[in-house]
Protein backbone atom coordinates (compact mmCIF):
# COMPACT_ATOMS: atom_id res chain seq x y z
CA UNK A 1 0.00 0.00 0.00
CA UNK A 2 1.52 2.97 -0.83
CA UNK A 3 2.03 6.13 1.39
CA UNK A 4 2.05 10.22 1.64
CA UNK A 5 5.72 8.92 3.53
CA UNK A 6 6.76 6.73 0.36
CA UNK A 7 5.23 9.16 -2.63
CA UNK A 8 7.26 12.31 -0.57
CA UNK A 9 10.35 9.73 -0.83
CA UNK A 10 10.75 7.95 -3.84
CA UNK A 11 9.98 12.33 -5.49
CA UNK A 12 13.26 13.06 -3.35
CA UNK A 13 15.03 10.48 -4.87
CA UNK A 14 13.97 11.38 -8.38
CA UNK A 15 14.25 14.59 -7.53
CA UNK A 16 18.18 13.79 -6.77
CA UNK A 17 18.09 11.61 -9.91
CA UNK A 18 17.28 15.25 -12.04
CA UNK A 19 19.84 17.45 -9.84
CA UNK A 20 22.35 14.79 -10.86
CA UNK A 21 21.80 15.15 -14.26
CA UNK A 22 21.71 18.73 -14.48
CA UNK A 23 24.68 19.23 -12.74
CA UNK A 24 26.41 16.08 -14.17
CA UNK A 25 27.04 15.34 -10.72
CA UNK A 26 28.13 11.31 -9.83
CA UNK A 27 27.95 11.51 -6.47
CA UNK A 28 24.45 12.49 -6.68
CA UNK A 29 22.98 10.21 -9.64
CA UNK A 30 24.99 7.78 -6.90
CA UNK A 31 22.36 8.71 -4.20
CA UNK A 32 19.63 8.45 -6.22
CA UNK A 33 20.79 4.78 -7.57
CA UNK A 34 21.19 0.83 -6.73
CA UNK A 35 24.72 0.33 -7.19
CA UNK A 36 23.57 -2.83 -8.73
CA UNK A 37 21.55 -0.85 -11.00
CA UNK A 38 21.17 -1.31 -14.99
CA UNK A 39 20.19 0.91 -17.63
CA UNK A 40 18.72 0.84 -21.24
CA UNK A 41 17.22 2.05 -23.92
CA UNK A 42 17.65 3.79 -27.29
CA UNK A 43 20.10 6.55 -28.14
CA UNK A 44 20.21 7.84 -31.39
CA UNK A 45 18.30 4.94 -32.28
CA UNK A 46 21.10 2.31 -31.27
CA UNK A 47 20.34 0.20 -28.49
CA UNK A 48 22.53 1.23 -25.02
CA UNK A 49 22.76 -0.99 -22.07
CA UNK A 50 25.36 0.04 -19.36
CA UNK A 51 25.82 -1.08 -15.59
CA UNK A 52 25.85 1.87 -13.13
CA UNK A 53 29.52 2.13 -12.91
CA UNK A 54 29.74 2.03 -16.86
CA UNK A 55 27.07 4.83 -17.26
CA UNK A 56 28.85 6.97 -14.37
CA UNK A 57 31.69 6.87 -16.71
CA UNK A 58 29.68 8.59 -19.49
CA UNK A 59 28.38 11.46 -17.34
CA UNK A 60 31.15 11.99 -16.05
CA UNK A 61 32.83 12.43 -19.85
CA UNK A 62 29.90 14.60 -21.24
CA UNK A 63 29.31 18.18 -20.79
CA UNK A 64 27.63 19.05 -17.92
CA UNK A 65 24.21 20.76 -18.69
CA UNK A 66 23.78 23.52 -15.79
CA UNK A 67 26.91 24.45 -17.26
CA UNK A 68 26.57 25.05 -20.82
CA UNK A 69 23.07 27.51 -19.90
CA UNK A 70 20.41 24.30 -20.44
CA UNK A 71 17.79 25.05 -18.95
CA UNK A 72 16.06 22.94 -16.10
CA UNK A 73 13.43 20.86 -17.32
CA UNK A 74 12.16 17.75 -15.65
CA UNK A 75 9.37 16.52 -15.09
CA UNK A 76 7.81 13.33 -13.10
CA UNK A 77 4.94 12.49 -15.47
CA UNK A 78 3.73 9.44 -13.56
CA UNK A 79 3.63 7.47 -10.77
CA UNK A 80 2.69 4.23 -9.48
CA UNK A 81 3.58 2.24 -6.37
CA UNK A 82 2.92 -1.13 -5.63
CA UNK A 83 4.25 -2.64 -2.30
CA UNK A 84 8.07 -1.90 -2.23
CA UNK A 85 8.16 -1.29 -5.80
CA UNK A 86 7.49 1.37 -8.35
CA UNK A 87 7.60 2.83 -11.19
CA UNK A 88 8.18 7.12 -12.15
CA UNK A 89 7.85 8.00 -16.11
CA UNK A 90 9.69 11.57 -16.13
CA UNK A 91 10.11 13.72 -19.00
CA UNK A 92 13.39 15.49 -19.08
CA UNK A 93 15.35 17.75 -21.30
CA UNK A 94 19.15 16.76 -21.68
CA UNK A 95 22.12 17.77 -23.71
CA UNK A 96 19.37 19.09 -26.05
CA UNK A 97 17.01 16.37 -26.27
CA UNK A 98 13.57 15.14 -24.97
CA UNK A 99 13.92 11.91 -23.29
CA UNK A 100 11.53 9.71 -21.90
CA UNK A 101 12.95 7.42 -18.77
CA UNK A 102 10.96 5.01 -17.26
CA UNK A 103 12.65 4.28 -14.07
CA UNK A 104 11.91 1.34 -11.50
CA UNK A 105 12.70 1.79 -7.95
CA UNK A 106 12.73 0.01 -4.95
CA UNK A 107 12.45 0.49 -1.62
CA UNK A 108 15.26 -0.73 0.97
CA UNK A 109 14.39 0.04 4.46
CA UNK A 110 13.07 3.62 4.30
CA UNK A 111 15.41 4.27 1.36
CA UNK A 112 13.68 4.26 -2.15
CA UNK A 113 16.38 3.81 -5.04
CA UNK A 114 16.60 3.45 -8.83
CA UNK A 115 17.46 0.12 -9.46
CA UNK A 116 16.41 0.66 -13.58
CA UNK A 117 16.04 3.08 -15.85
CA UNK A 118 14.69 2.67 -19.33
CA UNK A 119 14.79 5.68 -21.65
CA UNK A 120 14.07 7.41 -25.38
CA UNK A 121 14.82 10.48 -26.67
CA UNK A 122 12.77 12.23 -29.83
Amino acid sequence: MQTTRDLTAIGETVHTYFEGMHLGDTARLRQAFHPQAFLFGYFNDAFCHDSLDAWMREVESTPKPAENGEPFDMRIVATDVTGRVATVKVAALYLGLRFTDYLTLAQFGERWQIVNKAYHHD
